[in-house]
């Protein structure tokens, strides 16, 4: 069977978006599977049917009636993956660059999904068919540590961690060209959707969610810099924007920096350097055990790639 929420709106949060307000009100939920739930009509503001863009009254009473999981028609892949930590409730994984976190309608397989469903007994079903257990993600070049709801219960309590920003941990190590104004400092912003180049984000005037990324320049060499990102927000491409935004692009973010064709050195001794992933890694990851209460911290190393790049770099440019 599946499971019916139901909230009443607070007077004060009246002229809010739907779609908005339930993102706030069920935080086991993404605000994308909220719009479907939505689309698919299985949601409604007092007896109607309601939009996503329907705005709130306040004290209305808003209905979501969940329908239960179709089962899962993904094929599980025995590829290599990392688990840094598995118990009942959770699992930890490092994901390597190149590997998208879910199917899309461009990656139908061959995703962080489909080797978890052969190595974990379960998921949790709260994300949708296609994103069993999947409670944050990272972008396809990015590597490094996710964790990952085998319950519903977990998945929620995750998620609500996620979303208040207090008790989750996100550090990121990053390449990025040039160096930071200062030598640590914090970004302030709100972030969106770009407002002509729909699949990018961008930093909005007024419009957008939040956005704020802690930084600390831990070494120069050459044009580059190796900068540690510590999360307040989780907005999408967060750490990626706002390193843009300090006029220090992630060295082969060719959306929001440069080429993946890189320049090393000077003159006729210069070369080119082709890269096939941007330099961004979730280094740390810090959270409570849904179950347990327990502080739980992981750390890994940055990937060979970093080093391999420093060296070019530094045999370079001397």
């Amino acid at each position: 069977m599946g499971v019916t929420h139901r909230i009443t709106v607070p007077p004060g949060q009246a002229g809010e978006r739907l779609d908005r307000f339930l993102s706030g009100a069920l935080p086991g939920f993404s605000r994308s599977r909220i719009q479907q739930l939505i689309g698919e009509g299985n949601v409604r503001v007092g007896t109607a049917a309601a939009r996503a863009s329907t705005r709130m009254r306040g004290n209305e009473v808003v209905t979501v009636s969940v329908p239960t999981p179709r089962p899962l028609d993904l094929v599980p892949e025995d590829r290599p993956l990392r688990v840094l930590f598995q118990d009942e409730h959770l699992i930890v994984v490092e994901k390597p660059s190149g590997m998208v976190v879910h199917p899309s309608p461009g990656h139908p397989g061959g995703t962080l999904v489909n080797v978890l469903l052969s190595r974990a007994d379960r998921l949790s079903g709260i994300g949708g068919v296609v994103r069993p257990g999947i409670v944050h993600r990272l972008d396809r070049d990015t590597s490094g540590i996710l964790v990952v709801a085998k319950t519903d219960e977990v998945h929620a309590n995750l998620s609500a961690q996620f979303a208040s920003h207090r008790m989750v941990d996100r550090r990121y190590h990053g390449i990025v060209l040039g160096k930071p104004p200062r030598a640590s400092g914090t970004v302030v912003t709100q972030v969106g959707r770009h407002p002509v180049h729909r699949k990018k984000m961008a930093v909005l005037a007024k419009g957008g969610r939040n956005a704020v990324t802690h930084y600390r320049c831990i070494e120069s060499y050459g044009p580059f810099s190796l900068v540690e990102f510590r999360l307040e927000t989780g907005r999408t491409h967060q750490v990626r924007v706002h390193s843009a935004s300090l006029s220090c692009p992630i060295v082969g973010d060719d959306v929001y920096g440069r080429s993946r064709k890189v320049p090393l050195g000077k003159g006729p001794s210069g070369t080119t350097v082709t890269l096939g992933r941007f330099f961004l890694h979730a280094f740390h990851l810090g959270f409570l055990h849904p179950a347990t209460g327990e502080r739980m911290e992981f750390a890994i190393p940055d990937p060979p790639e970093f080093a391999a790049f420093r060296a070019a770099v530094l045999e370079a440019y001397g």
